[in-house]
C-alpha cells in the first residue's frame, strides 16, 4: 500500500495515491457541532494556523476575481502584497490589483490565448479556478433543465482546464508552481446519500464531479513538469450566492468570505507534488472521498 500524506493541523490529507486518510464527514451540523465541542481551532479560527508569508511577491491569477469568494479571495491577496491578475467578464475596479483581464469566458474555446496574450510572457506562482456557476432552481426528475446542466459542466469543469492547459502550454505555469481549482463537497459521490437522501440538483453536483475527474487527470498530467494541482471545497461562506441559505448559516457554520478566502490560501500554502491530486474541504482541512 502506498500513502502519501501531508499533516495540516494534526489531519491527513488525501492523494490520488492514497489508500487510507483522514476524512472530513458530510453531515455539515454534525461537523460544525463536533467542532465547537473538540475547540477544533483550525475550523473556529483560521488565523490561528494561518500563515500568509510564502504569497508575498508571488504572481498569482484568479478567474472570476471579482466577486463573491474569488473577490474576497483577490483581497486577501492584496493584503499579503501579491501579485493578483484576475479575470472578469466585465471592467471591475478593485484597488491594488496588477491587473483586470476583462473579457475572459471560460467557455470560449479562445479564452486560454486571450488570457495568455493579456499576460504578456509574465509566470504564474499561483493560478486559482475560481470561475463557477451555480443554477439556482432546484432540479428534480419533473424540472431538469438540460441546457443549465451542460452550462453548468462546461464552466466549472471544462472551464478550468481551458485556461490551465492554455498557461501551461504557453509555458506561463513553471516548474514549482500551484494550480488550485475551486471545487465544492457536491462533487463528492460518496457524500450524496448524506448530503442528498432525496437527489435532486442534478447539474449543480455533476459539472463538480467532472471538475474533480479534470483536476486528478491534471495532477497526474502535470505532476512530471512539477506543477501541483489540489481540488478545494472552500467550505460555506456568507456570499450573495448563499443569501438564500441565511436561515441555517449559524447552525452550519457558515463564515464571513474574508475567513473563507483564509481557509482556501492556508490550503494553497499547503499544496505540493507530495499530495497533488488532494481533495480537500477548506473548513477542516481534511480530506473529502470522491
Amino acid at each position: 500500500m502506498t500513502t502519501n500524506t501531508n499533516s495540516v493541523g494534526g489531519a491527513s490529507k488525501l492523494s490520488l495515491s492514497s489508500h487510507a486518510a483522514a476524512f472530513s464527514i458530510p453531515d455539515q451540523p454534525k461537523r460544525f457541532a463536533d467542532a465547537k465541542a473538540q475547540n477544533n481551532l483550525r475550523v473556529l479560527d483560521i488565523d490561528s494556523v494561518y500563515n500568509p508569508s510564502f504569497l508575498g511577491g508571488k504572481n498569482v491569477l484568479v478567474t472570476g476575481g471579482n466577486r463573491g469568494i474569488g473577490l474576497a479571495i483577490t483581497q486577501e491577496l492584496i493584503r499579503q502584497k501579491a501579485n493578483v491578475y484576475i479575470t472578469s467578464r466585465n471592467p471591475a475596479d478593485i484597488p491594488g490589483i496588477k491587473s483586470v483581464i476583462t473579457g475572459i469566458d471560460v467557455t470560449d474555446n479562445n479564452c486560454g490565448k486571450l488570457l495568455v496574450d493579456a499576460l504578456k510572457g509574465t509566470h504564474i506562482d499561483i493560478l486559482i479556478n475560481n470561475a463557477g456557476y451555480f443554477y439556482e432552481p432546484v432540479e428534480k426528475i419533473d424540472s431538469l433543465n438540460f441546457e443549465e446542466e451542460l452550462k453548468m459542466i462546461d464552466i466549472c469543469a471544462v472551464g478550468p482546464l481551458r485556461v490551465t492547459a492554455a498557461l501551461f502550454n504557453a509555458g506561463l505555469l513553471p516548474k514549482g508552481s500551484k494550480v488550485a481549482i475551486i471545487s465544492s463537497q457536491g462533487g463528492s459521490i460518496s457524500w450524496r446519500t448524506t448530503q442528498n437522501p432525496t437527489g435532486h440538483d442534478y447539474g449543480h453536483h455533476m459539472s463538480k464531479a467532472a471538475a474533480n475527474m479534470m483536476g486528478a487527470l491534471l495532477a497526474q498530467e502535470l505532476k512530471s513538469a512539477g506543477v501541483s494541482v489540489s481540488l478545494l471545497h472552500p467550505g460555506f461562506n456568507k456570499t450573495d450566492m448563499t443569501k438564500k441559505y441565511a436561515h441555517i448559516w449559524e447552525i452550519e457554520g457558515a463564515v464571513d468570505s474574508s475567513v473563507g478566502a483564509k481557509r482556501v490560501l492556508h490550503e494553497v500554502g499547503n499544496m505540493s507534488l507530495d499530495n497533488t491530486g488532494s481533495f480537500i474541504n477548506c473548513e477542516d482541512g481534511l480530506a473529502i472521498p470522491w
